[in-house]
């Protein structure tokens, strides 16, 4: 039964693609999981750096570990808390950002994803693991998800943003790094010019995969990017009306050239907020009654050089975020039809 509510949510967002026995594309696996191959040929020769593109915030944490330790970005005084086996049920509830795995957040549209990783303690075999205050996944599981969908998805370009690492040393750093390359092989794209970077070029290379290391590790492999390309200023606020002000003047002041742009489009607990609603967690106290409203600002804006580019949110499957997002691409359409008049 669960199973089925689940499957009739995601078909009625109209984000997740359903099998289809005649084997041909549904109109929603076209909308969504390939859609940056439906864009129109125009669109193919823009910078990436000016299309409009969902992202995830936190893109992992779909799913986090109540058993295992409490991760090293937290506290002291959370650790020993934690102790406790009902405080890690309370932190699962505000440590979990999304509901959709990695596979159905590319089918639904997601191509920017947001990631933190760390080693766990007491493991030996230098494994890591996704993290948000619990530990997650480990992370070669989701990449290997990732790159299944990629080579079912040839035109579609991701971008992974590694930009939060703790408790790692340069071995842990290694490891990842030829987790990495093991994933994805040929499919990543070197740092370059960002300007450069068009579905087109990527297309004609049969690249798919840009990689962001927020760590100066990134200067020793030529297809590691380093994080200020890709800078995402944070509001750290409950209020949708700081939050949308914040993104508006953030926008204002984007880089014409040279880097890409994450308009983080999230809302983030305060002390007081956690302990008011302690037991409904993050999504039920903070982002359901909130992310209406912030779509209504997503829906304002234009892609573009000044404009939009990455947009990210949490629990991208409660209402139509990717395909919103997505659909701003039209005004970069309109733009070139004006232009032709």
């Amino acid at each position: 039964m669960l199973a089925v509510r689940k499957a009739r949510r995601k078909l009625r967002m109209g984000t997740i693609c359903s099998p289809n026995p005649s084997g041909t594309k549904t109109s929603s696996e076209v909308c969504n999981a390939d859609w940056m191959a439906s864009l129109p040929p125009h669109l193919h020769n823009l910078p990436l750096s000016n299309l409009a593109i969902p992202g995830s915030h936190d893109s992992f944490s779909y799913w986090v570990d109540e058993k295992s330790p409490v991760g090293p970005d937290q506290t002291q005084a959370i650790k020993r808390l934690a102790r406790i086996s009902l405080v890690k049920k309370l932190m699962k509830k505000w440590s979990v950002t999304q509901n959709l795995t990695f596979r159905e957040q590319l089918e639904a549209g997601i191509r920017y994803f947001d990631l933190r990783v760390s080693s766990k303690p007491g493991d030996a075999d230098q494994e890591i693991y996704f993290i948000h205050g619990l530990f997650g996944i480990k992370v070669w599981d989701g990449l290997m998800e990732i790159d299944s969908f990629l080579t079912q998805h040839p035109q579609e370009i991701i971008f992974l943003d590694f930009n939060h690492f703790y408790a790692m040393d340069e071995t842990h750093h290694k490891c990842l790094v030829l987790r990495i390359q093991e994933a994805f092989g040929n499919k990543l794209c070197p740092a370059c010019s960002v300007e450069s970077l068009t579905l087109r070029t990527l297309w004609e290379k049969n690249c798919q995969v840009l990689i962001f290391y927020h760590c100066p590790f990134y200067k020793q492999y030529p297809f590691l990017w380093p994080g200020k390309k890709i800078p995402a200023p944070w509001a750290n606020t409950t209020s949708v009306r700081k939050l949308i002000l914040f993104l508006e003047t953030t926008l204002s002041e984007r880089a014409p050239r040279g880097s890409f742009h994450v308009s983080q489009a999230i809302l983030t607990p305060r002390v007081k907020t956690i302990a008011r609603g302690l037991v409904g967690g993050l999504k039920n106290t903070l982002v359901h009654r909130n992310l209406p409203a912030i779509l209504d600002w997503v829906k304002t804006q234009k892609p573009g050089a000044m404009g939009v580019n990455i947009i990210t949110s949490d629990f991208v499957d409660l209402v139509d975020f990717a395909a919103t997002v997505i659909k701003l691409n039209d005004l970069l359409q309109e733009d070139t039809a004006l232009a032709k008049c």
